[in-house]
């Protein structure tokens, strides 16, 4: 019999926590006019110091995730990391990340006979 990580259904679960808490907001942000054109939205992005901030940390860290997506996919044969970069610059950090984890955790899995 095989065991399955814990982790795989906890990591969907924030993706969906992520696409949820993050999409309701960015909903409102379109329904209320805002457009999601670079200087637009950049420009909402950067509205006040906090915003600033709260973008500049989130971009930093989808930049980071994405180096560590491209080099850990090679280490350890995952497939498709491209899918990954779109959800994350298209979709959200939030949604991307935990995807990523549980894809990653299928595979090592796999490969140790458990998953």
């Amino acid at each position: 019999m095989h065991k399955k990580s814990a982790l795989i259904p906890l990591y969907h679960a924030l993706a969906v926590v992520g696409l949820l808490a993050t999409w309701y907001y960015n909903g409102q942000y379109i329904l209320g006019g805002g457009g999601l054109a670079p200087a637009e939205f950049f420009g909402a992005a950067f509205a006040n110091v906090l915003t600033t901030a709260i973008t500049i940390d989130v971009y930093l860290s989808a930049v980071t995730f994405s180096v560590w997506v491209v080099v850990d996919a090679r280490r350890n044969g995952l497939k498709r990391p491209w899918l990954y970069l779109a959800l994350c610059f298209l979709v959200g950090l939030a949604i991307a990340l935990p995807l990523y984890l549980a894809h990653r955790e299928r595979a090592l899995g796999m490969n140790e006979g458990w998953a």
